[in-house]
């Protein structure tokens, strides 16, 4: 039989503060989780306070794809997409954002972002409202490329580089304001938001995605803001993301919440178990809306072995920690 090869499982909203997902915490069993977590050692922690622009998950991933260090809200996942895609060569310098479309939620007293994950547009309406907007991007000398997803698009302007923008992931559900990029260098981008949200108003595909039942897209999010200031040297393995809380986490849906984690924990958690078992040199980073922390295979003395039999701790207050 193989060698099983080294695993690194990376799991965004493990622990969520929201407050059916926090209720929820009390309900769940995770057995493989809690096993893996008696066989693995904590190698490390980074926590910081849920105002952060960049979430733990994502500035655990950056970590792991080997991203040089970036401050607050500058993480360049544009810039690292545009790269691999080919549309930015090697030694590329410049600063790149992401443009992910997106329903505006009007409510009585402020303005909140939906999910773009629900507003389920297709290829060919991306295609026509990314040509209907690329000349008002160009204005603000921005151009804009086609991604690999329908509804994102990436920018690229000198005018992303150094501006810090939140990731979708902490905007969700949280009103513009608190989110929205501020100061005198995002200026024309507020201007080029509101001159989208009108010309979106206006456009047939909006007419059919009403007609179909569909949220409109009302405006756009920008994210991801940077530039790649050197090579980048990935950790090995590369880390595998589930994204199997996210959307329960984000509606705040403690019943569906609880069982996506039962079915994580039966299904990626118990395949890393087993290859932990097998031999294989595993790592598991936990994240939340506060911390993320990474653990990995760690040679200990028969006396700390035995002492962690007498003190397993609970899944769920490893992931209320988070």
């Amino acid at each position: 039989m193989a060698e099983p090869l080294p695993r690194h499982l990376l799991i965004p909203f493990a622990g969520r503060g929201s407050p059916a997902c926090r209720a929820a915490l009390a309900t769940l069993r995770l057995p493989n989780l809690e096993t893996l977590l008696l066989r693995l050692t904590l190698a490390d922690t980074d926590t910081q306070d849920d105002s952060t622009r960049s979430p733990p998950h994502e500035r655990a991933l950056a970590r792991a794809l080997g991203l040089p260090a970036a401050a607050d809200g500058c993480i360049p996942w544009a810039a690292l997409e545009a790269r691999q895609s080919g549309l930015a060569a090697p030694g590329d310098r410049e600063a790149w954002g992401l443009v992910t479309l997106c329903n505006w939620q009007v409510g009585i007293d402020d303005v909140a972002l939906g999910d773009p994950s629900a507003i389920e547009i297709d290829a060919d309406e991306s295609t026509a409202l990314l040509a209907v907007a690329q000349p008002f991007f160009e204005e603000d000398g921005i151009a804009l490329h086609p991604s690999g997803t329908p509804g994102r698009w990436l920018a690229r302007a000198p005018i992303f580089d150094g501006l810090a923008t939140a990731s979708i992931d902490r905007a969700v559900g949280y009103p513009i304001s608190q989110w929205s990029p501020l100061g005198d260098a995002s200026r024309p981008l507020r201007r080029l938001q509101n001159e989208m949200q009108m010309l979106l108003y206006t456009q047939r595909v909006n007419d059919e995605r009403t007609a179909r039942g569909v949220p409109p897209i009302n405006s756009f999010w920008l994210s991801g803001t940077g530039a790649l200031t050197q090579d980048v040297a990935p950790a090995s393995p590369a880390p595998e993301v589930s994204d199997a809380l996210r959307v329960a986490a984000l509606r705040d849906d403690g019943a569906g919440w609880a069982a996506a984690w039962q079915a994580l924990d039966a299904g990626a958690i118990a395949s890393l178990l087993s290859d932990y078992t097998r031999g294989a040199d595993v790592a598991l980073t936990l994240c939340g809306d506060l911390a993320a922390q990474r653990y990995t295979v760690q040679q200990r003395g028969l006396a700390r072995w035995a002492k962690s039999l007498f003190d397993r701790t609970r899944a769920a207050s490893v992931l209320e920690a988070l």
